[in-house]
């Protein structure tokens, strides 16, 4: 059956907006109020830092304040992996921060044990699921990445098996696969159901969340900081700007990262018939080993997620919402799910939909203040956020009340990433950049401008 005919009939939003009943939207900002903390932005990162606010200042007047609904664009919109890193993994960790590696990786385990604690002390029901994450190779030179990351993960104590021949076969049965390293620690979420669960929780605390209502505008008055909206304004004395990737309220921070589309693909329900023909009969998400790299999990109903390879970058830095929607990228996945999944011919999709991820030059979130330490922010997940963000909560809410621990002090998360260039040379470098990461893919061979990027600490991995 034709790619097309599978695709015929998939909706063109998030599967995950189906599988809970959206709360009534909060009002409207059309007035001037105060506050004592004032959070830009009601995705991830932002209801955790209101979250984590109210635990540490129970009296605090603590607002947030979303452009449109919460849990629509990016927070909603990816695959749930829910990851025991902050660090965007082990490799990444010891390849652009190795003074500080152990300690990254330490945190990211701690942050993951966290999370769960978390979940069960506020009642979060998100169908969180700690199943493990299975990485597989289909080229010599990626189970030679294979055997490096299950080295650095003997290292430092990251329990792993490697798999091939017979024992990969009972993870995952694929002509595609040749090997597999899989890793208990790793867990998986529905992140619109993340995202509804943590606004519940914070509207039952007494945060203050208005919706629909953008921030054009921060400005410094004396001692408060001004956030205007078109029909209000919040004075607050402090601010957090969770704003992930819509254009930066602060100059310094608008070449800090790019808008990259990533696309999604969810099957119809599979028996478990089909699930045994290709040997996975069990919850860990799976990623594979390319620069253009697949991942894919089942959903509660046992729906296939198909997700990744693509990653388009759109001069100028465009952030259009019709942009979610590309046609030859859901053709090209699914056309690749087939190829991957042979026995799975015929089956066809019910989603098909695409989101933003805010891509920093380091592929690690960071962190920072402005006005004087009454402005914090963090950005630049790069695809990591669904369990980074809540460590980063943490981090600019240390940030504002001016601390000095572990947090703060961090070489990734207080060193400011490499800025992009202006346009054209922006889309040029980027364009050049994934030309040559898709011809590694194909051989095996690092290119000498990758090479370069390398020793600057520079890196376009999602």
């Amino acid at each position: 059956m034709s790619a097309n005919l599978l695709l015929s009939a998939a909706r063109p939003y998030p599967y995950w907006q189906d599988t809970h009943t959206r709360a009534a939207t909060a009002p409207r900002l059309t007035a001037d109020i105060s506050a004592d903390l004032a959070i830009v932005g009601g995705g991830f990162l932002g209801l955790w830092t209101a979250l984590l606010a109210r635990k540490r200042w129970p009296d605090a007047q603590i607002v947030v304040v979303e452009a449109g609904q919460c849990g629509l664009q990016a927070s909603g919109r990816n695959g749930g992996f829910c990851a025991p890193s902050i660090s965007h993994g082990v490799s990444n960790a010891l390849k652009r921060w190795p003074a500080e590696a152990e300690q990254l990786i330490r945190i990211g385990r701690e942050n993951l044990d966290a999370f769960a604690e978390d979940l069960q002390v506020y009642g979060l029901n998100v169908e969180f699921e700690r199943a493990g994450k299975l990485n597989v190779a289909s080229q010599p030179w990626q189970v030679d990445g294979l055997h490096a990351m299950q080295r650095n993960y003997q290292r430092f104590g990251v329990e792993c098996e490697f798999l091939q021949g017979a024992a990969l076969k009972e993870k995952l049965d694929s002509p595609a696969y040749v090997a597999g390293v899989f890793e208990p620690n790793y867990a998986l979420l529905n992140p619109a159901k993340m995202v509804g669960e943590l606004r519940r929780v914070c509207l039952e605390q007494g945060v203050r969340l208005f919706e629909h209502s953008p921030v054009s505008g921060l400005r410094s008055d004396g001692n408060q900081q001004l956030l205007q909206t078109g029909l209000g304004t919040v004075r607050a004395g402090k601010v957090v700007l969770a704003t992930n990737i819509a254009p930066s309220l602060l100059g310094k921070l608008k070449a800090a990262v790019i808008p990259i589309y990533d696309y999604s693909l969810v099957t119809e329900p599979l028996s478990d018939v089909q699930l045994s023909a290709i040997g996975w009969c069990e919850r860990y998400g799976i990623a594979d080993s390319g620069n253009q790299f697949h991942y894919l999990r089942k959903t509660a109903d046992n729906r296939i997620l198909w997700a990744g390879y693509d990653a388009i970058y759109h001069y100028g830095s465009r952030r259009d919402e019709a942009l979610t929607q590309r046609p030859e990228s859901f053709l090209r996945l699914a056309e690749q799910f087939q190829a991957t999944f042979p026995a799975l011919a015929g089956v066809s999709f019910s989603h098909a939909w695409g989101g933003i991820i805010d891509t920093s030059a380091r592929t690690t979130l960071f962190c920072g203040t402005a006005s004087n330490g009454q402005v914090a922010y963090a950005q630049g997940f790069t695809g990591q956020g669904v369990s980074a963000t809540r460590f980063a909560a943490l981090t600019v809410l240390d940030l504002l009340e001016g601390l000095a621990n572990e947090r703060t002090q961090l070489a990734m998360t207080g060193t400011a990433p490499f800025p992009f260039p202006p346009e054209p040379l922006r889309y040029v470098g980027i364009s050049l950049a994934q030309r040559a990461l898709a011809e590694e893919d194909r051989t095996g061979q690092r290119s000498l401008l990758l090479k370069g990027f390398d020793a600057l600490g520079i890196g376009f991995d999602s």
